[in-house]
């Protein structure tokens, strides 16, 4: 037999010989074995992708409350208010950070960001290959999504089961969101310290700054904080921010995202060791519009944050001037478009001597004699007189009512130009008188200002000095209009909404409010105001009360107040010395080149007074009785009350510059005779008022005789 002949097997069963038998059987097993093995991934990954597909998403994604912001005109922050949890969590769009905070963060925390699903395998691998080598956590192989999900779900992921559920979420979140909205989520969420959560906040708080532009050791910053927020808060432990900081540094040069001088030089950079308030600029306007529209996250004003600033700092300087408990409040508007470019109401907002509170641009008070630019102009436009008319400025009684000049002086016979220069009460009383107060009121109505007038009174002559109730924004509203022609409009805040008025009837025809612009133009200013383009009057209300100053030149109106919150007089406070300085100084932050007045439009009459028609070298006002030798009645002085201490700022010595005593007097019949300690001061047929700046302060005896030999004294404390 044949050494290679094949031994027969059995031939019932057909099988081959035992080790082949032994082969078949193990691939058997194998393949067997492998299709469990699949079976087992397919189901695994089954159960995986329906534990992925249903999974919820994190409960906060749906409503994540965000700080409310109100912007200027540019975009730029004015004032942010914390979330319903008391957090700074401000609204952030990605192409509003730095790109190279974005590079830094990726590249220390997540440089797969882009290209994975929610979970890494190799960072997770990575991650525990370190633990097992060094026996620590050196780092937790979380992606910047798995980070997402767990800013969202507010729950720390210490156990493997809730590590997994992170996972699941962020395998989740990747389905149903872009890579950008997840970084944005993030960027909003991240903590950084406190209750400030989001790179906005974290910007604005510890550098004073938008994240728009940020240095390499500010931005390696702000990707350090989050993973340790609270030991890292550089208020707090700024060596311990620096170092984090510096090892984010480190990773940005072996990213390839800065290089080795810029790491270098970063690394010299301070860390802020000091928390930055969160930006509050216009409180008043901002917590206006905020509480106005409470449902709104961004609201965009009219103002220039940089201007406002600038309007607040000098607000606040001008107030320490005048003295304790002094306020004041600002108004710059755009004439042409009536939007308010800064808006200031009180030195500070938490000045509570000055009560700072109080936002004075809308409080009604008396606008003094600031209403007079207006009677003269329904005066040119009603043809009762021209700027050249002649006009009289003695002492009558018109409709009952005896006007007296502030300073109880009379220029005679003056031409109606240099009485509204000079802005003498009966000159503007005889013109308002033959207006008609009703028709002062009605023009007020055309640019949507509504006079407030004592209860059950009608206007009468008195609005024409004071007489009424104004608000600082009424005022300047009025002056827009002036400056714009006659042309009615109001002044708004919030961006995009309309100054036109319906129906727009003119205020003034344009003449009239080019003649009246003229005339203020070339009024008597502060002596430390530049004699620039501004045309501006100034009022002092009754008592000192208050005292404004509004003006404008051919783009820009400013109105401006000062006096005391809560009313009290202040002695020797005129619109002309406190705040007319505040006006012009307002005006030189605006910019060193004024935009000129209009020229003159067709119908200006440029003539002399003797070039005037006949009708209009005089104004055509009606007079009643002309007083001659003083009032009757019982001789008294009715101001300053005898025993009283007033305090014109004399100090211990004589003060030139400080304020007169003004006596104010009721009754007796002309001529006057005033004494002060027994010399005599002052006498006329119409002195009814005296002013007189004592020799130092102390104890002041004041007397008057009048003509008929009837005397009153006081006796006043000067300080």
């Amino acid at each position: 037999m044949s050494l290679f002949a094949e031994r027969p097997g059995p031939s019932s069963s057909g099988e081959g010989p035992a080790p082949a038998r032994r082969s078949t059987h193990l691939l058997r097993r194998i393949a067997g074995l492998a299709a469990g093995v699949a079976l087992l991934a397919l189901a695994a990954g089954g159960a995986l992708y329906h534990q992925v597909a249903t999974a919820p998403l994190p409960p906060r994604l749906a409503d994540i409350s965000v700080s409310r912001v109100v912007l200027d005109r540019n975009g730029d922050l004015l004032r942010a208010f914390a979330t319903r949890d008391e957090r700074w969590r401000l609204p952030v769009r990605l192409d509003e950070i730095d790109p190279l905070y974005i590079r830094m963060l990726m590249a220390f925390e997540d440089r797969r960001f882009r290209a994975h699903h929610g979970v890494d395998p190799l960072a997770l691998g990575r991650a525990a290959l370190q633990t097992l080598s060094r026996q620590r956590i050196v780092s937790g192989g979380s992606t910047l999504t798995m980070q997402v999900v767990r800013l969202l779900n507010e729950a720390p992921t210490r156990s493997l089961a809730a590590k997994w559920q992170q996972m699941i979420g962020a395998l989740a979140l990747e389905q149903r969101l872009g890579k950008d909205d997840i970084l944005s989520l993030y960027v909003m969420r991240a903590p950084f310290g406190g209750n400030l959560e989001g790179v906005r906040a974290a910007s604005l708080v510890w550098f004073g700054k938008e994240p728009r532009r940020l240095t390499p050791a500010e931005a390696a910053l702000l990707v350090a904080l989050p993973q340790a927020p609270e030991a890292r808060r550089p208020d707090r432990f700024p060596e311990a921010a620096r170092r984090a900081r510096d090892r984010v540094l480190d990773r940005a040069v072996e990213a390839g995202v800065l290089s080795v001088e810029d790491a270098q030089a970063a690394r010299l950079d301070p860390v802020p060791v000091v928390r930055r308030a969160m930006p509050m600029i216009a409180p008043h306007l901002t917590s206006l519009v905020a509480a106005a529209n409470p449902a709104a996250v961004s609201q965009t004003l009219t103002l220039d944050r940089d201007l406002q600033r600038a309007m607040e700092q000098l607000v606040a300087a001008k107030a320490l001037q005048l003295g304790p408990q002094m306020s004041a409040a600002l108004l710059v508007a755009d004439h042409g478009t009536g939007e308010i470019l800064a808006s200031v109401g009180s030195p500070g907002l938490a000045d509570d001597g000055r009560q700072g509170y109080v936002d004075m641009t809308g409080a009604v008070r008396s606008p003094g004699s600031a209403l007079k630019p207006l009677i003269y102009g329904l005066a040119f436009e009603q043809g009762v007189a021209h700027p050249e008319s002649f006009i009289e400025d003695r002492p009558v009684r018109i409709a009952g009512y005896d006007p007296t000049n502030f300073d109880l002086s009379f220029q005679g016979t003056v031409t109606v130009r240099e009485a509204l220069q000079l802005s003498l009460n009966i000159p503007a009383v005889k013109l308002l008188e033959a207006v008609g107060p009703a028709q002062l009121t009605a023009r007020l109505r055309r640019t949507g200002i509504t006079p407030v007038l004592p209860e059950g009174l009608t206007p009468g002559l008195a609005i024409g000095l004071g007489g009424v109730g104004l608000t600082l924004r009424d005022l300047t509203t009025l002056y827009a209009s002036i400056a714009a022609g006659g042309r009615p409009l109001r002044l708004v805040h919030m961006a995009g909404e309309s100054a036109r008025l319906t129906p727009a009837l003119p205020v003034l025809e344009p003449v009239p409010a080019w003649y009246v612009a003229d005339i203020l133009a070339r009024a008597p200013r502060p002596s430390t105001a530049a004699d620039a383009g501004i045309a501006f009057k100034t009022g002092t209300a009754y008592g000192y009360r208050d005292a404004v100053a509004v003006g404008f030149d051919g783009r820009h109106v400013v109105g401006v107040w000062t006096g005391r919150a809560d009313g009290t007089p202040v002695p020797g406070m005129t619109g002309l010395t406190s705040a007319a300085p505040i006006l012009f100084e307002a005006f030189d932050r605006l910019g060193p080149s004024r935009v000129p007045l209009p020229a003159a439009p067709g119908g200006v009459l440029s003539l002399a007074t003797a070039g005037l028609p006949q009708p209009l070298r005089r104004a055509r006002v009606r007079t009643e009785s002309p007083l001659s030798g003083g009032v009757t009645g019982t001789l008294r002085i009715s101001h300053p009350p005898s025993g009283a201490e007033v305090d014109l700022g004399l100090g211990l010595s004589r003060d030139t510059s400080a304020s007169p005593l003004v006596v104010k007097l009721q009754g007796g019949t002309g001529p006057f005779t005033w004494f002060a300690n027994g010399a005599p001061v002052a006498s006329g047929a119409f002195q009814t008022q005296l002013v007189w700046r004592p020799d130092g302060p102390g104890l002041q005896t004041i007397m008057v005789i009048d003509g008929r030999g009837a005397t009153d004294r006081i006796e006043v404390t000067i300080r």
